[in-house]
């Protein structure tokens, strides 16, 4: 996690593209934070996940079938 002015911490996500299947889960549960990009692949497209949205990526992480999200 990264820290920020306030001395709070703020959450990354990260997605191994490569072994991505598809499936669309992630983008479903969280879509502030990731989506289905041209090639057919997730990705994240924030640079840090709104504290708003903390659960449901923590939620995509935990359920991707294929586990190639990783939120810290």
């Amino acid at each position: 996690m990264l820290e920020n002015k306030k001395g709070d911490y703020n959450m990354k996500a990260y997605i191994k593209r490569e072994g991505c299947i598809s499936c669309g889960f992630c983008e479903t549960t969280c879509p502030n934070v990731f989506r289905m990009a041209d090639d057919g692949l997730a990705e994240v497209y924030v640079d840090e996940v709104p504290s708003t949205d903390e659960n449901s990526a923590i939620e995509a992480q935990e359920n991707c079938p294929v586990a190639v999200i990783n939120v810290e």
